[in-house]
């Protein structure tokens, strides 16, 4: 068994890394935050007041085309806020959710916990919600998140996204987007993030996931909505005497993260065609984000294993962990093509799935 320890060493040693953005180390990025700040208006906000956090709440609400938005500490927190008022709006108190939903897996259930909101199931587990997955269940709000994450990145195509918001509004629900990832659906769509989000009702998106920043997120949607979400954040603990590092930080990267969206895309599908030339699977294939899933034969903790024989040897990392696959006997990982990856050939990933295939197939037998 692979120890954590084992891990972090090997990790450590890799000359190249598959996965997310490079990360610079504390000292660093907070250097880079306070050179930005002295260049930009250095004024910090308090209790969200301020003339950074109001700009950049507004260029982010300009760029959904929403009328407001709100910066919060965490996701978490912005779309539990999100549906409680659209319940509190409704004679209803469900809401709608995917099955691999962050709220239902990631975050002990808040929404039911603190807000007594109650989850119905709605599409099926390997695709995206579509129209026809809308039954005669009254719901308050429809949570949609784009892309799937869990699923490995997969988005409705544009006729399936367009049709689900008609009957979103035909059925007087709540239309909410989770948009954690968001910024990587532009060039899938090719369409822009204003169009993207049209249709619905509000959207969240992260700023540190796609963005790289410390951390943070933003609800956007109509006025009211927004200035009602702001006393959700009062009750909810969120409203801290200073954001400010968090705001710096997301608005620092923006417009970098943005523009380097559709070169991340088009390395995805250089490297999930690698990855499926070296009899590995892909889903989905092709990637419909910058990130996929791959899955190979064998057990997760035989590949953990041969993974760490082969990054000590080639110096390339691919994953801190396998999981075990839909399929016995299979295991996978998750690639999020960030600009570590951009160091990566397809070549080099080929060539190390390939030995983990070998591996992993050998294993099995």
């Amino acid at each position: 068994m692979v120890t954590m320890e084992e891990k972090k060493r090997v990790r450590a040693a890799c000359k190249k890394i598959l996965i997310g953005h490079k990360q610079a180390a504390p000292s660093e990025e907070l250097a880079a935050i306070a050179a930005w700040c002295a260049e930009q208006a250095d004024e910090r906000d308090v209790y969200g007041d301020g003339p950074l956090i109001q700009a950049f709440e507004a260029k982010i609400a300009a760029l959904l085309g929403k009328e407001a938005a709100v910066f919060m500490p965490s996701g978490t927190m912005a779309q539990q806020i999100a549906l409680r008022i659209y319940a509190d709006r409704s004679p209803h108190r469900g809401v709608g959710l995917h099955a691999t939903s962050h709220l239902e897996l990631h975050e002990q259930r808040g929404y039911a916990h603190l807000h007594d909101l109650k989850a119905v199931t709605i599409g099926e587990r390997q695709r995206a919600i579509r129209a026809d997955d809308l039954g005669p269940a009254p719901l308050a709000a429809l949570v949609v998140e784009l892309p799937q994450r869990e699923i490995g990145g997969v988005l409705p195509t544009w006729a399936e996204l367009e049709a689900l918001k008609k009957r979103a509004a035909e059925r007087g629900i709540k239309l909410h987007m989770d948009g954690a990832r968001l910024w990587e659906t532009q060039a899938f769509y090719a369409r822009s993030l204003a169009e993207i989000a049209c249709g619905f009702d509000s959207v969240y998106v992260s700023c540190y996931k796609g963005l790289g920043g410390l951390g943070g997120a933003l609800l956007a949607g109509p006025q009211d909505f927004v200035a009602e979400s702001r006393i959700w954040l009062r009750r909810h603990g969120g409203n801290l005497v200073t954001l400010h590092p968090y705001v710096a930080s997301a608005a620092m990267n923006l417009e970098r993260r943005l523009a380097q969206m559709p070169q991340l895309y088009a390395h995805a599908q250089t490297l999930a065609a690698a990855a499926f030339g070296a009899g590995a699977r892909v889903a989905p294939y092709p990637p419909q984000a910058n990130m996929f899933h791959v899955h190979l034969e064998g057990d997760p903790a035989a590949l953990d294993a041969a993974h760490l024989t082969n990054a000590e040897a080639t110096g390339l990392w691919l994953t801190g962990r396998f999981t075990p696959g839909s399929v016995p006997g299979w295991a996978s990982f998750e690639v999020y093509v960030g600009d570590n990856a951009l160091a990566v050939t397809g070549e080099e990933l080929a060539a190390a799935l390939g030995r983990l295939v070998t591996a992993g197939a050998a294993r099995a037998r």
